[in-house]
C-alpha cells in the first residue's frame, strides 16, 4: 500500500516553540496604536507599560501584593535578575530536568560559585519533589520547554516554606495554573504562550522576595542591568512600568494585543483550555503507535504547551538523522515549520501547543507526522 499525502492541511504551519506564532487572525494593522518615535518614560509611553503590567496581573491572577516589572533579555534576563540579586542568603537547591534549567545550574554553580545541592532528572522526567528541602532557596522550571515535562501543580512545596522558590515558568505562563502562594519568584517572556516578539522578560516578586531584595545584599558585584534597589529599598518605579533600560514600545503594543485577545476569549481558563485541547489532539493521535511516543514518561507530567515526541521504530538505523529528515519532509511540504526536537534534546520532534495555535491545524498536522516518517522509512531502505 502506497504512502499516500494527506488531503488536509494546517491552515498555519508554525509550530515553533518560540518565538511562537502569533495570535489567530493576526495583521500588524492591530499595532497601529503604539507609540512609535516616543520616549518610554513620555505619559504615553509610561501608560503603555503600566496597561501591561496591569493586564498581565489580571490574566495571570497575580495577587495584588506581588510586584510585576517588564525587563530587558527576555525569559533569561529576568531569571539572571533573579538569580544574582536573590541567591547567597541560603543553602540553594537547583533542579534541573532540561536544557534551560541546566543553564541555570552552571550559572549558580560555576559564575556565583555557591555550594549548591544539583538534583537532575533525565529528558523525560523531573525531579522528585518530595526530596527537596523547602528550608532553602529552590530554583526549577515550572515547564520543560526543550523536554515537554512539568510539574503537574505545586501541591509538594510548603506554604511555610523559609527558603524562597525561584521558578522559571516560560512556557507555563497563559498555559498552565501557577500557584501563586507556593511560588516567590516567577519569570516569563511573552513571545512563548502569547506569541509576542522576543526580547523582553516578565519579573514576578512576592512580598518575601521584596523582602529578601531588601535585607540581602550579594557577596558579588551587580551590574546595573540587575540591580532592583537602591539604599536597601526595593526601586518600586521597576514594577510600574519604569524599565531599567528602553523597551520597544512596538513589542509592548503588541504584548497588549495578546493580552486583550486573551481577555476576549475568557482569560486565563480559556488559555489553558486551548493548550490542554492542543496536547491532546496530539496524544490522541499517537495513542497505540508502535512507531512514536511521548518523550515525558508520566502522562500526569507532560507538557501542554512543548509536546516533545520520539520516534520508536526499531528500523531507525540513526536516530538523530531521522529526526531530522522527518523535520525537513515537514518544512518542505509547508505543514510544520521550526518542529525539530530541540538540539540538546533526544531526537525526535517539538510541536508547540501553546494558546495561539488552533486544535484544528495540530490534528492536520499529525497525519502528516506519520506520512514523512513512513517516507523516511522507505527512504532509508
Amino acid at each position: 500500500m502506497g504512502n499516500t499525502a494527506p488531503a488536509a492541511r494546517p491552515v498555519n504551519p508554525r509550530f515553533s516553540s518560540g518565538p511562537c506564532a502569533k495570535i489567530p487572525g493576526y495583521s500588524l494593522d492591530m499595532l497601529a496604536d503604539a507609540p512609535l518615535g516616543r520616549s518610554h518614560r513620555a505619559a504615553v509611553g509610561k501608560a503603555k507599560l503600566a496597561e501591561a503590567i496591569d493586564l498581565t496581573r489580571q490574566v495571570l491572577g497575580v495577587p495584588e501584593d506581588y510586584r510585576i516589572g517588564i525587563v530587558p533579555a527576555s525569559d533569561t534576563g529576568a531569571v539572571e535578575m533573579a538569580l544574582w540579586s536573590l541567591l547567597g542568603a541560603r543553602p540553594v537547591e537547583m533542579l534541573a530536568w532540561e536544557s534551560f534549567g541546566e543553564g541555570w545550574v552552571t550559572d549558580v554553580v560555576k559564575q556565583l560559585k555557591l555550594d549548591a545541592t544539583v538534583r537532575k532528572a533525565d529528558y523525560g522526567k523531573i525531579v522528585d519533589f518530595a526530596e527537596v528541602d523547602f528550608d532553602r532557596d529552590v530554583v526549577f522550571t515550572w515547564n520543560g520547554t526543550t523536554s515537554g515535562v512539568r510539574l503537574p501543580n505545586g501541591d509538594a512545596i510548603p506554604a511555610d516554606r523559609a527558603g524562597l522558590t525561584i521558578c522559571d515558568a516560560t512556557s507555563a505562563a497563559y498555559a498552565m495554573d501557577l500557584p501563586w502562594d507556593k511560588l516567590d519568584v516567577v519569570t516569563f517572556s511573552w513571545q512563548k504562550v502569547l506569541g509576542g516578539e522576543g526580547g523582553h522578560g516578565v519579573l514576578i516578586l512576592s512580598p518575601r522576595a521584596v523582602e529578601r531584595l531588601e535585607s540581602h545584599v550579594p557577596a558579588w558585584p551587580l551590574p546595573k542591568i540587575f540591580r532592583m534597589t537602591k539604599g536597601g529599598k526595593l526601586i518600586e518605579g521597576i514594577f510600574k512600568g519604569e524599565t531599567i533600560n528602553t523597551p520597544s514600545m512596538l513589542c509592548v503594543e503588541d504584548y497588549l494585543v495578546s493580552l486583550k485577545w486573551a481577555q476576549n476569549l475568557g482569560g486565563l481558563s480559556a488559555l489553558i483550555g486551548r493548550c490542554d485541547a492542543n496536547a491532546a489532539a496530539i496524544r490522541d493521535f499517537i495513542a497505540g503507535k508502535d512507531w512514536i511516543a511521548d518523550l515525558a514518561e508520566d502522562p500526569a507530567t507532560g507538557s501542554t504547551t512543548s509536546v516533545c515526541l520520539k520516534f520508536t521504530d526499531p528500523a531507525i538505523r540513526d536516530g538523530a538523522a531521522f529526526a531530522k529528515a522527518v523535520a525537513k519532509r515537514l518544512e518542505r511540504e509547508g505543514v510544520a515549520l521550526d518542529a525539530g526536537s530541540y538540539r540538546d534534546a533526544p531526537p525526535g520532534l517539538r510541536i508547540w501547543c501553546g494558546a495561539t495555535i488552533e486544535a484544528a491545524d495540530v490534528a492536520a498536522l499529525m497525519p502528516w507526522v506519520e506520512w514523512a516518517y513512513r517516507a523516511e522509512i522507505e527512504a532509508q531502505g
